[in-house]
Order: structure tokens, then sequence, then C-alpha cells
């Protein structure tokens, strides 16, 4: 079974687990999206359909770190797409714009995922299983788009920013979320987002890391080099204890809410 997608002169099969990046313009151009988006995909081997997982990057855009997260979440046995937020022009020039996104909850990037989930979905080898995963400013678009109109199964909140309504996610998917505590940006998000789920009736796995800092699922070597210096003397970057801990339940809470597939 060849899946619906050409790149770069070649197709994308249910066999390629290397990872390839995909076209995505016929999509985002339905939702009014990027023009000419493009992202990063990686699906398990075999033919079998398997649910699919959208994953949102961090501000530093579809790098080493995102590529990783999206082979990460293959391992799990997802089909997996990775958006470029930043196809039409980088993090230059498309971080503002995107973050204003987030802020409003509407705009390209929120399309731009949009256009991904129905990647997906158009594909001969997912199911119509579709969950979202996102880190830091990612993070923030997948709290956002666990609301029902975006049409997710599950969310996975990575340090992401809450919502300046938090009763919008009213009705929304299961979320699972990870934050640290020593994440000053983002004091007090974790209880505060239990609260509101709670009071919503969302079923939830919120979790705070008093050890951790922000991103502090990242891989050691995937930071971005100058951030080295940063991580020496502030709560930022890979906290190892937390991340093993958080990703089982990152992992447990998807097979939940999307179908357990077969691990590689």
């Amino acid at each position: 079974m060849t899946a619906r997608v050409l790149w770069l002169g070649r197709a994308m099969t249910s066999a390629d687990t290397s990872g390839a990046m995909v076209d995505l313009s016929a999509q985002s151009a339905s939702f009014g999206g990027s023009n000419g988006l493009t992202g990063y995909a990686v699906r398990p081997p075999g033919d079998e359909p398997r649910p699919g997982v959208v994953v949102v990057h961090e501000i530093f855009g579809l790098d080493e770190q995102a590529r990783r997260y999206a082979h990460r979440l293959a391992d799990m046995g997802y089909v997996v797409a990775v958006p470029d937020l930043f196809t039409e022009g980088g993090p230059r020039r498309c971080l503002r714009a995107t973050f204003r996104a987030l802020r409003e909850q509407r705009g390209r990037a929120v399309q731009d995922i949009a256009a991904a989930r129905q990647w997906l979905l158009d594909r001969d080898d997912t199911t119509q299983d579709v969950g979202i995963i996102g880190f830091c400013m990612g993070g923030g678009f997948a709290l956002l788009c666990a609301a029902p109109r975006h049409g997710f199964r599950v969310s996975s909140v990575n340090y992401g920013d809450l919502p300046s309504s938090p009763d919008d996610l009213a009705g929304a998917c299961p979320i699972v979320a990870s934050y640290g505590g020593r994440d000053g940006g983002l004091r007090g998000a974790a209880p505060k987002l239990e609260y509101h789920l709670t009071r919503l009736g969302v079923q939830h796995d919120v979790k705070e890391y008093p050890k951790a800092g922000h991103a502090f699922l990242s891989d050691p070597d995937a930071l971005p080099w100058f951030l080295a210096p940063v991580t020496r003397i502030a709560p930022l970057g890979p906290e190892p204890e937390s991340a093993a801990d958080a990703w089982p339940r990152i992992e447990a809470f998807l097979a939940a809410h999307l179908g357990a597939p077969d691990r590689r």
C-alpha cells in the first residue's frame, strides 16, 4: 500500500521508517493555511492502518529535536506528521504571527495544524483516530487544539501556555500535561490547568516535576548550540529523571485514547 504523498521525487510508503519531508500544501489550501506548507512525516513498518499523531514543534521550528519527537512517536506505533509552522519564511519572519495565532486561537498556524491532521486522515494507512502533542510554543497549540472544534481524540501538552479563557476547554478531548516546577515562565500553570480541567469535567493527567525547568523533555545533544551557555545558569533544558517519568505517562495516555498500536 502506498500512501498518498509525493515529495522530492519519491513516494513515502508504509515501509518508510526513516522519515521524509512531505507536501501538505493541498490540505493547507483547503484550510486557508500557509502557501506551500511542508512538514516531516514518519510511520512504523507494516501496512496495517494505525492511529496518527500531529507533533507541533517549539519556537526553533522543524529542527532536529522536532524530528526526534516524531521518531519517538513512530516508535510508539503511530503515523506522525510535523507541520512546519514557519514554512513561509522561517522563525524570524513567522514567529510573531504564529504567537498571535496562538493568542487569538485562529490564524495561519492553527490552519496548518488542521492541515496536518487532515493529511493524516487522507492517508490509506491511518485510522480516523488522530491525536496531537506539542512542546513549548507547540504545547500551547496542543492545548488550544484540545477544544472539540479541532477534532483531535487526545492531546499531550508539554510546558505549554494556558488559554486566556480556560472555559474554551469545555468539552475538550482527554489531556495529558507535563510541566516543570522550576519553569518560571509557567509558574503555577500545572495546578491551574488541573483545577480548570477538573471543573470542566475533562479527562486528564496533569503533573508538575519539581526538579524540571522549561523544555525538560529535550535531548541534550539536540538543543540549539546557542542555548548551551544558558542551560548552565538557568532552569532550561533536559532533566532526565523527570523525562523518564513523563514519557511513559504520555505513551500510556495516548494508547488509552487512540488505541494501543503494535510497536516496532
